[in-house]
């Protein structure tokens, strides 16, 4: 079994967000209303901590090391479920991450708990925003499924936003992690600042929290494919079968994505309360016609009653 090493030694940058033990004596005067909160939450719970007691240095910037080693400690990740022929080192999975580095063991139990760190890694270059992003909902997803809104977030400046990590930059706008601006920008290359990092590790956590308290996805819509030519395919969406006439099902609109995909989004409409509808088994379908070249994936945008949690996820097209 793997047994957990002690750090015996700390650098002044390993600290910037590894703090062991932060108590709530730090009121920090550098932060902004908004980062008041979410930093002070996480301070007290000895997640982050701030360069002295007076100064949390918001816009000092992270580096992959003190990302990894943040959400590591912020999400409880560990290794206790994991049985060992031998004990993992970090050399196992990394070229640039010494075995003794103080942050070895954050990357070792990262890598296995699913997050995705390249082998060749500099532990001290500085986290961009959509690096830090790509980690964030990797952790968050590990503790289980979370609802959200299905929609497709349009950024102005997706051309920048590396493809394997887009996924994860729309779930952190769907999971209300973070708001865009009036410019509707990511800023995916930007570095990454320390003020940024407690804001989205403290939302995600809020999310975390909320989870046993959140109803269990109910998914009742599905889809088939009828070619109709060698050009366009028909996809017909179902609600499947209800006992009234009162249930509907609407496509709003169709969203063709760079990667070829063609996200339909439907509305569902419920019988209201006090409403006279037929009592016979109805099946409620709604139609959509796109190029045959692309892979249909539904997704609901708007429901008129019912609540964000209750939303379905999208489903790609069965190969």
């Amino acid at each position: 079994m793997f047994k957990r090493k002690q750090v015996i030694s700390v650098l002044s940058t390993a600290a910037l967000l590894c703090s062991l033990s932060v108590g709530s004596a730090f009121a920090f005067n550098d932060l902004s209303p908004e980062q008041q909160g979410p930093i002070t939450s996480l301070t007290e719970r000895g997640i982050i901590s701030g360069m002295d007691a007076q100064h949390f240095v918001p816009q000092g910037n992270i580096s992959y090391a003190q990302g990894i080693q943040l959400l590591v400690k912020a999400f409880d990740l560990s290794l206790a479920a994991i049985d060992f022929v031998k004990a993992p080192v970090a050399s196992d999975f990394f070229t640039k991450v010494p075995n003794n580095a103080w942050y070895a063991e954050a990357f070792i139990t990262a890598q296995l708990n699913g997050l995705t760190i390249p082998k060749d890694v500099d532990p001290n270059s500085t986290l961009t925003r959509e690096q830090f992003a790509d980690l964030l909902i990797h952790a968050l997803e590990s503790k289980g499924d979370f609802p959200m809104v299905k929609m497709m977030v349009l950024f102005a400046d997706s051309d920048q936003i590396a493809p394997e990590m887009s996924g994860s930059a729309q779930r952190m706008v769907l999971y209300r992690i973070i708001t865009l601006g009036e410019d509707h920008k990511f800023y995916p290359k930007k570095a990454l600042t320390r003020g940024e990092a407690s804001v989205w590790v403290y939302n995600a956590l809020k999310l975390l929290d909320t989870k046993t308290e959140q109803p269990p996805i109910q998914q009742d819509v599905s889809f088939t494919v009828e070619k109709v030519n060698q050009d366009v395919s028909k996809v017909i969406l179902s609600r499947g079968q209800k006992p009234t006439t009162g249930y509907g099902i609407k496509v709003d609109g169709i969203q063709f994505t760079e990667d070829g995909q063609a996200i339909i989004s439907y509305t569902l409409t419920n019988p209201a309360p006090g409403s006279m509808n037929g009592e016979m088994i109805t099946e409620p379908k709604a139609e959509a016609y796109i190029p045959a070249k692309y892979k249909p994936v539904i997704a609901q945008t708007v429901s008129t009653q019912a609540s964000p949690q209750s939303l379905p996820p999208a489903q790609p097209a069965a190969k």
